[in-house]
Parts: structure tokens; C-alpha cells; sequence
């Protein structure tokens, strides 16, 4: 029993959406048209990035980018806006939740290494933000873009130019919210003694790797192409990364498509769901999110839509919010909640106010372009 409640806990999401995958298949049994459901270009891509950003991460590169910026930063505002502005430009290209795996144990261990702990709540919160947001900007900066990337087929250009001016308010008020705190002195010099340099073979390779997947998500060729790749170079080079990739997001990609495909073939269901999310894809996607989180809202919305610049931008938008709205956000708070003498009520309350201010601004923005 103890076993099936930490699984629960660990990821509701899949739990669900392997649910919903089973009951659709009493409605509509089990075919040969099932495989068609399948994306298998979207698993593909989000395997290999997967794969690619845990080398990155493996040989610390996110890491000694954000020493050798932060040795020089003169004050705790600097340091903010160096903390934050990495998740927020990074995540665009290493997606969400990497940047905050990555920058925010680094965070809690910088700001109690020189004594600023009272700031902990306050940036990981700005940085979680950031990192949701900055990742809108480009199909590989979070699952659900690269997914309605693909799945629409929309030129790169388009897609840049319908989420560019989102990314531009968004860095805006990041910026403004950094004057929410006072400046105060504080020196990171004697803070960063590693200089041992990076090994140059895992760099070149996985950097060559990285390009070869831009190159396939621009659809310059074929996602099979990739993969092939991907384990021609792993299987030798570092198979460990092959393991390490985030099983449990690709499973809950493949039950949803599964269930999105057996409702598809329900007349009464495709009809009753066109007729409510047509002309609201915008609000409908914003306000999904805030109950299943935005990647699934993406998927299930889209499979009855087609109208998918709204419901870009509203599931982007809609990761601000509620906790559970992105769960990239439940990264930064579990990792909160395992500092000494954290305050849970205190995050929840700051994180919920910041987000709600930004979801209403950017609202506002998508109520005007949209």
C-alpha cells in the first residue's frame, strides 16, 4: 500500500493519464488504428533532448557558465538577476525543468554559503517564473511547445514572432521584480576556487548532438535520422544517459495520445468538445492548466482544435498560476522544502501572489494580440 501512495505522489500525471488511456479502450477496443495516435517525432525529439541535456548536465557545464558570471557580481541584486536571468534564457534552449534542476540547488547553496538565505524564497520563486517563461520562446524550451511545434507544422518564424512579444514582457517584469528587494553588498570571489577546466570530448559530442536535434525539431530531416544517431554515439560514448532520461513524461505523452485518439473516434465527444473550445482556446487552455499543468492541457486540447496559436500561448502562459499549473514549478518547491528551516506556507503564499500577477498581465497582453 505504501508503495502505491509513493507512486501516486511521485507522478499523479501519469498515473492519470494511464487511467484515462484504459477506460477510453472499453469505448473503443484495441486496433491496428491505434498506432496512428501515436507522435512518434515528439517521443523521438524528447527522448534525444533529454539524453542531451544530462550530458550537459553531467560535466557541469550550466554550472561553471553560472560561476564564472556570478564571480563577478558586486551585490545580492546582481546575483539575483544573474540567478534568474540564466533560467529564464537557458530554459529556451535546455528547457524548463533542466534549468531549474540545475540552477536551483546551486541557488540554495550560493545565497547560504555567503548568508543570504533570507533571499532564498524570493529568488527561487523569481527563477521558477523565469524559467517557465523564458522557455516559451522555442519549440524546445518546454514539452508542450516542441509538441504543438510539431504537431501544427508551423514554420519556425511563425512561431518565433507569436511568442516573442510574450518572452519580451515577460523579461520586463523579471527585471522590475528584481527592485522588490533592497541591494546589498556581497562578494562571490573567494566563493569559486574550481577551475579545473571542462573535459573537451563530452563537450564537442554532446554539443554536435544538441545541433543535430535544432536540426530535426526545424525538420531539416527525419526524426529516424536522429535517434539512430543518438544511439549510434551514446551506446559507446556514455550509455548511462540512455537511462537516465525522464521515462515517466514519455509514457504520460503516449497515454494521453492514446486517449486522445479513442475520443477522436466518438462523434458525440469530437462535436460537444469543438463546440465549447472553439473561439476560447485562449482561456480554456489557461484555465486547464491550472488544474492538470500545461503539457497535458496541451495535448488534450489539441486534439480538438485546430486553431493552435491561441492554445500555444495560452498553455504557455497558463504554466503561471497554481502550483501544479507547470510542473517544472513542483521541481523548485520540493527542492525549497528540503532546505534547513524552510517555510512552505511562506513560499506557497509569495509563489501564488507573483504568479497570479504575472498570469494577469500577460493575459492582458494575450487579450490584445490574440
Amino acid at each position: 500500500m505504501d508503495k502505491i501512495s509513493s507512486f501516486i505522489k511521485k507522478d499523479p500525471v501519469l498515473l492519470i493519464s494511464g487511467l484515462l488511456a484504459v477506460v477510453s479502450a472499453f469505448f473503443v477496443p484495441p486496433d491496428v488504428s491505434y498506432l496512428s495516435y501515436i507522435d512518434f517525432r515528439v517521443l523521438a525529439l524528447l527522448f534525444c533532448l533529454m539524453c542531451v541535456m544530462n550530458g550537459f548536465q553531467e560535466i557541469g557545464l550550466f554550472q561553471k557558465l553560472a560561476v564564472f558570471i556570478l564571480s563577478r557580481t558586486k551585490n545580492t541584486r546582481q546575483l539575483t538577476a544573474v540567478l534568474v536571468f540564466l533560467c529564464f534564457f537557458l530554459s529556451m534552449f535546455i528547457t524548463n525543468d533542466v534549468s531549474l534542476i540545475t540552477f536551483v540547488p546551486f541557488t540554495v547553496l550560493i545565497l547560504t554559503i555567503t548568508g543570504q538565505a533570507k533571499l532564498m524564497i524570493y529568488v527561487i520563486v523569481l527563477q521558477t517564473i523565469a524559467a517557465n517563461l523564458g522557455s516559451m520562446l522555442t519549440p524546445v524550451g518546454n514539452p508542450q511547445n516542441l509538441y504543438l511545434y510539431s504537431l501544427s507544422g508551423m514554420r519556425i518564424s511563425l512561431f518565433l514572432k507569436t511568442m516573442l512579444p510574450y518572452t519580451l514582457l515577460s523579461g520586463l517584469l523579471l527585471f522590475l521584480s528584481l527592485f522588490l528587494k533592497p541591494g546589498e553588498k556581497v562578494s562571490l570571489q573567494s566563493v569559486f576556487t574550481d577551475t579545473a577546466p571542462m573535459e573537451r570530448k563530452p563537450l564537442l559530442v554532446y554539443s554536435l548532438l544538441f545541433l543535430l536535434c535544432l536540426g530535426c525539431v526545424l525538420r531539416l530531416f527525419p526524426w529516424q535520422a536522429l535517434l539512430l544517431i543518438l544511439f549510434a554515439v551514446l551506446l559507446p560514448f556514455n550509455r548511462r544517459l540512455l537511462y537516465k532520461a525522464d521515462y515517466g513524461l514519455l509514457f504520460t505523452f503516449l497515454f494521453f495520445f492514446l486517449f486522445i485518439g479513442n475520443m477522436g473516434r466518438i462523434p458525440v465527444i469530437v462535436d460537444f468538445l469543438r463546440s465549447v473550445l472553439t473561439g476560447h482556446e485562449l482561456f480554456l487552455s489557461i484555465a486547464a492548466s491550472q488544474v492538470i499543468s500545461n503539457v497535458p492541457a496541451a495535448i488534450l486540447l489539441s486534439g480538438f482544435t485546430g486553431n493552435y496559436l491561441p492554445l500555444l500561448a495560452g498553455v504557455n502562459i497558463g504554466g503561471l498560476g497554481t502550483l501544479i499549473a507547470s510542473l517544472a514549478s513542483l521541481i523548485s518547491y520540493k527542492q525549497y522544502a528540503k532546505t534547513a528551516g524552510c517555510h512552505k506556507g511562506r513560499y506557497l503564499l509569495r509563489f501564488t501572489g507573483l504568479n497570479l500577477l504575472f498570469l494577469a498581465v500577460l493575459s492582458g497582453l494575450a487579450v490584445i494580440l490574440i
